[in-house]
């Protein structure tokens, strides 16, 4: 066990009835210190909104040397940015609509992130079926797929192959056959949303910048007509801050709008959103060999992405009006997709009942009149109102380091000369993200043979320990380190359930971890990916551990749970 390496991002360590927490920068136990260290002095930059774009912002902002404060009224990454189709790619459509430097932009931003971040942005076959009267003939593809690869600067190993119908049969034995004329065969990157935002921030964190989930803006503060400060009420104490920055962005993503009515500054440009759902089936019932982009009849296309023991379709692109913290699919956009899927794969038959989970999420694009939902521009806009609030909204996951670098350097440049004199320009493409810390991609695979000889005492295969190592990269010795402490002191004897336990742990240490949800959904994906471990006995038991290291009371530990079985039911039941 002492050849696993705790590492040296833990700063302090309490006990609580029992239990050591290390408290590390995003420890849960530090919110309220956070919220004071903003509130007690005058920042140089407040990021509202702790999603993908905000963490980056705020990653990009502290690695400069400004002093960084970021709120989030939710869980971190709770909006849009847990809830996309988890791939970092350029966007073959948007080449078909004719946004080069989009395509570009985001295709070369995909090699960077697979650098500093190779645990989570993961490259996987991606097999574009041609078909009869389908959205791209083969000249198109061919062609469209060589730009792709140019664009993008894919590597020559990795850039596209086209198959005859013959070869695109064998490549995917379950694709429809009477359709079909052939394929094109490319490499497109998977990633989890939600930890590639949890990494962001936590590498952000080391660098300086605060950040607090939970902690809501209830109004703007000015001074002299400009923005100076802002309200922040902490939704789990109950406690207000007035936290004060030269400069203030708004990264709030479909709540941008919101924020601009605050500040009176909603005239223009607004935004559209867009409602994406996407489907887990198990699997064995649609066993794919790779992803797959695929035709629908109605002139859309649909991703289908094994991850581990499921596979995943999605998504639909329909304009939404509904509440924002809590999309929900209703059943015709689940019978949408069970419907593409069995069009293109006819023999799957695919039914309501074979859905496992599913989650909704939505895209914060820019209006445009007389445009359908599925042909708005998927670029980002920069908005300063006369208050002096900066609003950034829209773009893609793929994209967010550079919208964060254009809204720094924005920042820096309406800071005074004296202010600017120690500042540099952004290297966020040479910072490796927290967990990323591999001297490249190929010394994964010797990584997690070495932890799973170490950590054989807890039953893990390896196949256990390359999950781990996709969702933490490194910090996976942490967790392994944890297990094996709990199990040495008999918490239970059932590995899977001490596991889990050091997991939650190291999510309430290094990620903020404040209730259950944020745990099973964003921390670790087990409510959409590994559905089959949560049962009510694990469940039982890390909220008796969350209750008994956050000292609820009986009444606070069952909202807790009411609010998880809501969630629950969600991710299942349909509108």
């Amino acid at each position: 066990m002492n050849r696993i390496d705790l590492g040296s991002s833990v700063v302090v360590s309490l006990s609580i009835k029992g239990v050591k927490i290390m408290q590390g920068r995003l420890s849960t136990f530090r919110r309220e210190e956070l919220l004071l260290t903003m509130s007690g002095e005058r920042l140089d930059l407040l990021v509202i909104g702790g999603g993908i774009t905000g963490a980056g912002i705020a990653l990009d902002a502290a690695s400069r040397g400004l002093r960084v404060g970021l709120v989030e009224k939710q869980d971190f990454s709770a909006g849009t940015s847990s809830r996309s189709t988890k791939l970092i790619h350029g966007g073959l459509r948007y080449l078909k609509q004719g946004e080069i430097s989009l395509v570009r932009e985001v295709g070369r931003e995909r090699a960077i992130l697979y650098r500093n971040a190779p645990h989570l942005v993961i490259p996987e076959k991606m097999l574009l079926p041609l078909v009869k009267g389908g959205t791209y003939g083969r000249i198109a593809t061919s062609f469209g797929l060589w730009m792709y690869d140019r664009l993008a600067g894919v590597q020559k190993e990795e850039r596209r192959l086209m198959l005859s119908k013959e070869e695109t049969e064998r490549q995917e034995p379950l694709l429809r056959k009477d359709i079909l004329k052939g394929g094109g065969l490319y490499i497109e990157y998977r990633t989890d949303d939600a930890r590639l935002t949890l990494e962001v921030l936590k590498t952000a964190a080391i660098y300086g910048a605060a950040c607090v989930n939970y902690a809501e803006v209830t109004s703007l503060l000015y001074h002299k007509g400009r923005v100076d400060g802002v309200q922040v009420q902490d939704r789990y104490t109950g406690k207000a801050y007035s936290i004060f920055a030269k400069n203030i962005v708004n990264a709030t993503g479909p709540w941008a709008d919101q924020l601009r009515e605050m500040d009176g500054s909603l005239k223009g440009k607004r935004l559209h959103l867009t409602k994406g759902v996407h489907l887990v089936v198990p699997y064995h019932r649609f066993p794919l060999k790779q992803s797959v982009y695929f035709d629908v009849p109605d002139g859309r296309m649909v991703f289908a992405i094994p991850r581990n023991q499921t596979t995943y379709i999605g998504t639909t692109d329909t304009d939404y009006s509904g509440n924002l913290e809590t999309p929900r699919a209703t059943r015709d956009d689940a019978l949408y997709l069970l419907n593409a899927v069995n069009y293109m794969f006819p023999s799957v038959h695919l039914t309501v009942g074979d859905i496992i989970s599913s989650w909704t999420g939505l895209r914060p694009l820019i209006h445009e009149e007389g445009k359908a939902a599925s042909e708005l521009s998927r670029k980002d806009e920069i908005f300063i109102s006369d208050t002096g609030l900066i609003t950034i909204a829209g773009g893609k996951l793929t994209g967010f380091r550079k919208m964060a670098e254009r809204i720094v350097d924005l920042v820096i440049r309406e800071m005074s000369d004296e202010s600017k004199i120690s500042l540099r320009s952004c290297y966020t493409d040479q910072i490796q993200f927290s967990g990323g810390e591999f001297g490249s991609p190929d010394e994964i695979p010797l990584f997690v043979r070495e932890l799973a000889d170490e950590a054989k005492e807890l039953k893990l295969s390896e196949n256990d320990i390359r999950s781990l190592v996709q969702k933490y990269g490194t910090n996976t010795k942490k967790i392994l380190a944890k297990a094996l402490l709990l199990k040495e002191e008999k918490e239970t004897e059932d590995c899977r359930i001490n596991l889990a336990l050091a997991e939650l742990e190291y999510g309430i240490e290094e990620e903020m971890v404040t209730n259950l949800s944020d745990f099973l959904i964003r921390r670790t994906g087990k409510l959409f990916f590994e559905r089959d471990i949560i049962t009510k006995e694990l469940c039982k038991t890390l909220l008796h551990h969350l209750a008994l290291l956050f000292s609820w009371s009986e009444d606070e530990q069952e909202a807790h749970t009411i609010k998880f079985e809501e969630e629950y039911r969600n991710t299942v039941e349909f509108l």
